[in-house]
């Protein structure tokens, strides 16, 4: 029941679609309408507005993180901590508020292992932007980082925690189904590369 107490409001916060919102803001088009079509940082950042797309990235893995430390303030034992991180994950590719039809977690993920540890979420940082740098592919690098993950969760946090992260990096790849498939047949769009966005949400 611990672990439950925690999980919807860590669904809720998670749902919280910043890249529709800080969008809205900027007045930009929806990214659901262009390029990958998907709410997150990386689709936003394809609209040309870099802080639009910075912001997004920050509100996404802040409230994986939020989510955790909000649990941990209220009493919440590990189980509920974990609970709560792996619930904002689930809210953000599940949103309610988007018809459960969200991102694909990356930003989301990074927040909650840092609600685990900072130093898992340093190293899964430095694996992304070490891949990303290198090949110049953002799924590849989100890949990469989520292969690393459970492996490092489970030295630097113990194996409770590292079950949840496993979890999590599971669903990443799954989300990333599409991005694997057009990797293999050289057809990924690389860092830089750009589709085109309309000027605004009208």
């Amino acid at each position: 029941m611990n672990a439950l107490t925690y999980a919807l409001p860590g669904y809720l916060l998670g749902s919280l679609p910043f890249a529709v919102i800080v969008s809205k803001l900027f007045g930009l088009a929806d990214p659901r309408s262009f390029g990958s079509k998907n709410p997150g940082a990386t689709n936003v950042l394809r609209s040309g507005h870099k802080l639009a797309a910075l912001l997004t990235l920050l509100g996404d893995a802040a409230k994986g993180w939020l989510a955790m430390w909000l649990a941990e303030q209220f009493g919440a034992g590990e189980a509920g901590i974990a609970s709560a991180g792996l619930a904002a994950f689930l809210g953000h590719i599940f949103p309610v508020f988007l018809k459960f039809r969200g991102g694909k977690g990356v930003a989301t993920a990074l927040g909650v292992l840092a609600g685990f540890s900072g130093w898992l979420a340093l190293v899964a940082a430095i694996t992304w932007a070490v891949v990303a740098a290198v090949f110049r592919y953002s799924s590849l690098a989100a890949l990469a980082a989520a292969a690393v993950a459970p492996f490092a969760a489970f030295i630097l946090v113990g194996l409770g925690d590292a079950v949840a992260v496993a979890i999590i990096c599971a669903l990443l790849f799954w989300r990333h189904s599409e991005n694997i498939r057009r990797l293999l047949a050289g057809t990924e769009s690389r860092i830089g590369s750009k589709k085109k966005a309309p000027s605004s949400a009208a």
